[in-house]
């Protein structure tokens, strides 16, 4: 709708919500909302001269490349775990050795699959051993090789039929697919993030795919006038939950596009690694009963205000300073204290 009010030359003026809901009741003198009433705030609001202009914004050639590959980055890594899980079934049941010396995301073990489709066949080829050390590289030494091809000669999983070998060749392949696809996708918004000084400063924070994936779906961290507003249009922003199981209890709003939240999250799963941040996420876990998802929101929560900050003021990231150091210690201790009394 804006972009056709803008091509028919109409100006668009846009009210926030905040002052919306809080001339609710100057209104009619009653704090209730409903649709037609919400209508009727904003057009008085907008007639006050409340509201600011909102025009619309084509994507740049640029940012409309860096959108398609991120979106296509993002498909194809939810398609990946797709084709493994379902190749991981069928090795469990004719090869469960393979995975034991391979994981199941190596190239190799892909590559292997989706040439040979199983054990059977890869032992009987004379050439598989020069094969498999061309598809491994230095990552596959020699010892590695006869061991997994030891293990496809003696493996106790059930002899495959022609329609199992078909079926797991299909897997493979849909899978080294999917995986190369990632790659690609990875290569192509490193090379579009290069002069972007504010992916740039933020990809030293979560990476180049989730800064990526930030300015396409929040665009630039300095329009937003805070870092608590950057988190909102994240939807991390928290408010209290009073319906159903959920009486009283805290949880994010989930507003917004669910991409920016996926991507944050696995990048708090990267940032708990760090000697900075693990003691704080192992007492918050604890103190959770061992339940580690509430204390990964909590880092990504402190990472959104980071990465405003980084976006929008240039300040250089620094992981230590995303919680207090004398919080971080205290609550080691208690962590310890409270594992020592535990049976």
């Amino acid at each position: 709708m804006r972009a056709k009010l803008d091509q028919a030359g109409l100006e668009v003026h846009r009210v926030g919500g905040k002052a919306a809901h809080d001339y609710a009741e100057v209104f009619d003198g009653v704090p209730s909302q409903h649709d037609g009433k919400d209508a009727a705030v904003i057009a008085e609001l907008a007639a006050f001269g409340k509201s600011a202009l909102w025009p619309y914004r084509a994507k740049s050639a640029s940012d409309a490349e860096l959108a398609y590959w991120a979106d296509w980055l993002d498909t194809q890594q939810s398609i990946q775990p797709l084709w493994t899980g379902r190749l991981e079934s069928l090795l469990a049941r004719h090869w469960p050795e393979a995975t034991r010396l391979l994981e199941l995301s190596s190239v190799t073990l892909l590559r292997a699959l989706a040439h040979y489709g199983g054990p059977a066949d890869l032992v009987k080829d004379p050439s598989a051993p020069a094969r498999l050390a061309s598809w491994g590289r230095h990552v596959l030494g020699t010892e590695k090789i006869e061991k997994f091809l030891a293990s496809a000669a003696q493996t106790v999983g059930v002899r495959q039929g022609a329609q199992d070998v078909r079926r797991m060749q299909q897997y493979a392949t849909m899978a080294l697919a999917a995986y190369r696809e990632t790659q690609k996708a990875r290569l192509k918004l490193q090379r579009l993030a290069q002069g972007n000084a504010v992916i740039e400063r933020q990809a030293k924070a979560v990476g180049v795919a989730t800064a990526c994936v930030l300015w396409v779906a929040l665009g630039d961290p300095g329009d937003y006038p805070c870092g608590e507003a950057y988190r909102k249009a994240m939807g991390l922003n928290l408010k209290e939950r009073s319906s159903g199981k959920y009486q009283g209890m805290l949880k994010i709003t989930k507003r917004g596009p669910s991409i920016v939240r996926r991507w944050m999250y696995f990048a708090a799963m990267r940032t708990v690694q760090c000697v900075f941040v693990k003691p704080w996420f192992e007492a918050k876990k604890a103190k959770d009963k061992d339940r580690g998802n509430g204390a990964l929101i909590a880092v990504a929560r402190k990472l959104a205000l980071a990465l405003h900050a980084v976006g929008a003021h240039g300040k250089p990231f620094e992981l230590w300073r995303l919680f207090s150091q004398k919080v971080l210690v205290r609550k080691a201790q208690r962590a310890k204290r409270r594992a020592a009394r535990s049976p």
